[in-house]
């Protein structure tokens, strides 16, 4: 197949720091590249893939001081239009920027959607685009737009060899992310104080979030146990995730994914996850990790994932969160596509009687 995969223009694919929804797009890429498929990446200039690359600004925007990315998405997007022909399916990964323009084209157009459907803001273009292919990342990140053009979920998956496995795990507390209210960095503190384990804290701030962080988490971080590690990159996750006792993850909206879960999950450490968004949908309690409902509940699941098989956590990520079934998945839907999008054969078309 003839793919296109159009990222967004925020980050480099893969980024060079933070960046979930490039770094998904990179493994995709690589992946689809690897079962023999023609491939094509828009996406900044400083990205690096075996696919064909075709640059939508020279370089990742926000570490370029961008900071309102519409415009050179929409002449990347102008780009895409005029190259539409040359492939059978075009993978968007901008969100909604693309329908009005390529609503004609919306047999071969798919919209895998990153980001939370729950803010009303988003709700009108999915009832006015009716013909644009959406794929949720989670059931539950649908739940907000049930009438939206949905025909799959697709669970995001990552290299089997990207975080190699820890059977031994650390003496600390990890969590990794961003500096934000939703994502509860204020939580991870609270547990790391009550059980009395260390806590590194790898984030980024966005400038949105400076007024938190400096009101909120940073008279927390007066503590011996609380260690503000910073942005982290890939080179840095490994040791990171595979040298701690366990990943917190105590989020406060419903998370569409968390793809954080799935490389602690990678190297076999166990996730303590607070239920809600996808998070029942991606950890196992008891066997990945552990689902909780409150800062007591998840004080008790550190000492409970002391005693859980790190090789048993490893093992649910492969058998559900690897890149091969990933992009076997999305091969699967385009072909689907292509299906229905072709003309019947001549035979079929033909009127008797």
């Amino acid at each position: 197949m003839r793919i296109a995969q159009i990222a967004p223009l925020a980050e480099a694919v893969p980024p060079k720091l933070y960046g979930g929804t490039e770094r998904v797009i990179w493994w995709l890429t690589e992946a689809l590249v690897d079962l023999g498929h023609d491939v094509t990446l828009y996406a900044s200039g400083d990205s690096q893939t075996s696919a064909r690359l075709v640059a939508g600004a020279p370089s990742a925007l926000r570490l370029s001081g961008i900071n309102d990315h519409t415009a050179s998405t929409l002449v990347m997007l102008d780009q895409v239009l005029s190259d539409a022909a040359d492939y059978d399916i075009l993978h968007f990964h901008v969100d909604f920027l693309h329908y009005p323009t390529f609503r004609h084209l919306a047999g071969k157009c798919l919209s895998t959607l990153h980001g939370r459907l729950d803010l009303p803001d988003f709700w009108p273009v999915f009832g006015a685009f009716r013909e644009m292919q959406l794929v949720s990342i989670s059931d539950n990140q649908r739940l907000p737009v049930p009438d939206a053009n949905f025909i799959a979920t697709i669970y995001h998956g990552l290299p089997l060899d990207l975080i190699g496995y820890n059977p031994d795990g650390g003496d600390y507390l990890a969590f990794i992310g961003r500096i934000s209210p939703e994502k509860r960095p204020d939580r991870a503190i609270e547990i790391a104080k009550r059980t009395g384990m260390r806590l590194k804290i790898a984030a980024k701030i966005d400038p949105a979030d400076k007024a938190y962080f400096k009101e909120v988490i940073e008279p927390l971080l007066n503590d011996p146990l609380i260690e503000f590690v910073g942005e982290i990159g890939d080179s840095a996750k490994p040791a990171f995730l595979g040298g701690a006792r366990a990943l917190l993850f105590p989020i406060d909206w419903p998370e569409p994914f968390g793809l954080v879960m799935i490389e602690a999950m990678a190297a076999g450490t166990p996730v303590i996850a607070w239920r809600s968004g996808s998070s029942p949908e991606v950890i196992e309690h008891g066997r990945s990790g552990f689902l909780v409902d409150s800062i007591n509940e998840a004080v008790a699941a550190v000492e409970a994932a002391t005693r859980l098989p790190r090789s048993g956590v490893r093992a649910a990520f492969e058998a559900r969160f690897s890149v091969e079934r990933m992009a076997r998945d999305y091969v699967d839907l385009y072909e689907r596509m292509i299906a229905k999008d072709s003309p019947a054969p001549f035979a079929t078309m033909m009127v008797t009687g």
